[in-house]
């Protein structure tokens, strides 16, 4: 006999009376407070130290720099992420509240959020 794994029920998504539910908390996306939170750019959970890091894997050896636990979140991220390119002379993306520089600009990116206030440590190698 073959046993599979239990099927989990992650609640409604559509019901008649409340129209589109929100899956996470399971009211009407009207009074959703998930959506709330995100859209006023709660600040994320994190030990108050902003990390800047190089990495390769899973990017065909090219270099990225990342920058991790940055007290900011939605529009002021993204801001911020903006600056940094445009000092870096580079590209970049922000994901998961992770900001992502093409290249080794670790050097620089210590010095700039120095600047800001914020306790910063390279990390990794």
């Amino acid at each position: 006999m073959t046993s599979r794994a239990p099927v989990t029920f992650r609640g409604v998504v559509y019901s008649t009376g409340l129209g589109r539910t929100c899956p996470a908390c399971g009211q009407a996306l009207a009074q959703c407070a998930c959506a709330r939170d995100k859209a006023s750019g709660a600040k994320p959970p994190g030990d108050g130290i902003v990390r800047v890091s190089r990495q390769v894997q899973g990017r065909k050896g090219k270099g990225v720099t990342v920058v991790t636990g940055v007290p900011l979140a939605g529009a002021e991220l993204d801001a911020l992420a903006a600056q940094l390119k445009k000092r870096c002379g580079s590209g970049g993306t922000v994901k998961d509240g992770v900001i992502e520089i093409q290249g080794d600009h670790r050097d620089a990116l210590v010095a700039l959020l120095g600047q800001r206030g914020w306790t910063v440590k390279r990390a990794g190698g």
